[in-house]
């Protein structure tokens, strides 16, 4: 039987004047590990997202969606909650409750579930996933990476059959990136559980999938898993490593910081020193402190000791992991224009960056209705327009494909080069070698090493380009 399956599918958002899928076609066995690939934008989410019918986007949909030989269409939220597991791009659209074991528990509440088998669904689910030392803890208290494993953990605790990934790696350091896929891989193997990811870095679970497909034009083909074994060259380098003799305009001594009284620390004792005009990046494991630290620095959070010095806080620009939380207007060239009053900048300037985003076709589209990848480039859009003189990045290339990390990196570059210090934190080592000049390496609450990126690139055994 057929797990998923499109027939002769298009669909296209409302007020958009293009489909996203045009006549596509797709067919993925029961217990299949499946791999989707497709540029930035290509409709991955939203084919991901039709299988589902609670979250099946609004617009125009023609042909077929099937789930175990069930037209979505006629497939009631509960049934859909038994049968089809999905895990977002952005985990924080998922988190609806404050704790970790509430958040498992969550949908099986909904479902009725009695309490005996709720507990043991739950401790199983937190048991094969290693995540029991994190089962009292706060969602707030969690990295985005554990905020994803989470939102796995959430899905799997309700026992679907089908299990619809989207970008779920795109937050995670090299070592969690290759626990979770394994987690992932027994899930599918020694549970039965028929998985299909959205990527757009596929030759990283190439190894574990049993099929794969692109999706381009609108239509979906089948693609060689040697093809998707074949990792993408790494992003070419644009910034100049040179160190500039200028002033230092983040300063942080001696800071500790921790989310409650008798939580654990998150940043302990660390210094740091940022120069005007630097980019620097910040790595290190899931739940290290990077976004942290971004957010001492931009003063969201106030250092519990130590200092924090910020000397261009009145021109800075923060772009958080979940972009939604820039977007908050009907349409892209409405987000566009919200700053243009005190950002100095008009319509002509706005439409200048609805083109970069390739939307100059489609200026009312809500933002929503991007994929994941297009909404964070439209955030940075956003922030660049105020000419910002210091950006803070938190995984910035979250859900894009190589030629739109090539688009981010040179966009970086243009604004370094106009005198924007850059502080950003990320997994993505080609997108450091392309972009910074530095690189910070933080453990244990502190910053443990800062070198220039190709000296680090080429000491490091686990981070490399």
């Amino acid at each position: 039987m057929s797990a998923l399956q499109l027939d002769r599918v298009s669909f296209a958002y409302a007020g958009a004047e293009k489909p996203v899928l045009l006549d596509a076609c797709l067919e993925v066995a029961e217990g299949a590990f499946a791999l989707l690939t497709g540029a930035t934008g290509s409709g991955k989410s939203t084919l991901l997202r039709l299988a589902k019918p609670e979250l099946a986007p609004k617009g125009e949909l023609r042909g077929v969606v099937r789930v175990f030989g069930s037209d979505t269409s006629a497939l009631g939220a509960r049934d859909s909650a038994r049968t089809v597991g999905y895990v977002s791009q952005s985990p924080d659209a998922q988190m609806v409750c404050d704790t970790v074991w509430h958040e498992m528990a969550f949908g099986l509440e909904n479902l009725g579930v009695p309490e005996p088998e709720m507990r043991r669904r739950v401790a199983e689910t937190c048991n094969f996933l290693g995540i029991e030392p994190w089962f009292r803890m706060r969602v707030s208290e969690l990295s985005g990476g554990q905020r994803q494993t989470l939102a796995l953990a959430a899905a799997l605790a309700m026992r679907p059959r089908l299990l619809l990934l989207d970008e779920p790696t795109s937050m995670l350091d090299p070592i969690a990136e290759k626990n979770f896929l394994s987690l992932l891989f027994r899930a599918n193997r020694e549970l039965g559980i028929t998985v299909v990811v959205a990527t757009h870095a596929p030759h990283a679970m190439a190894d574990y999938a049993t099929c794969a497909f692109a999706l381009e034009g609108g239509r979906v083909r089948e693609a060689p898993l040697d093809d998707v074994r074949r990792p993408e060259p790494c992003d070419t380098r644009l910034c100049d490593t040179r160190l500039r003799p200028l002033c230092h305009v983040l300063r942080l001594e001696d800071v500790w910081y921790r989310y409650g009284r008798d939580a654990r620390w998150v940043l302990r004792a660390l210094d740091l020193e940022v120069r005007a005009g630097e980019v620097r990046a910040l790595v290190g494991s899931n739940g290290c402190g990077k976004s942290t630290l971004l957010q001492v620095v931009a003063g969201v959070l106030k250092p519990r000791r130590g200092r924090a010095r910020n000397a261009l806080a009145a021109g800075q620009a923060l772009l958080p992991q979940s972009p939604k939380a820039l977007l908050a207007r009907e349409t892209v060239l409405d987000e566009l224009m919200e700053w243009s009053r005190g950002g100095g900048y008009g319509r002509a300037e706005a439409e200048a960056a609805l083109a970069t985003l390739g939307l100059a076709e489609d200026p009312g589209r809500h933002p929503y209705d991007l994929s994941g990848g297009q909404q964070q480039l439209l955030a940075l859009e956003k922030l660049l327009l105020v000419k910002p003189r210091l950006l803070l990045l938190d995984e910035p290339t979250k859900g894009l494909d190589r030629p739109a990390r090539e688009r981010m990196a040179r966009r970086l570059a243009a604004a370094a080069s106009d005198g924007a210090t850059v502080l950003l934190a990320t997994h993505d080592m080609a997108f450091v070698n392309a972009v910074a000049g530095s690189v910070s390496l933080m453990f244990d609450g502190g910053i443990t090493a800062t070198e220039p990126t190709d000296e680090f690139l080429r000491e490091s055994w686990l981070y490399r380009a």
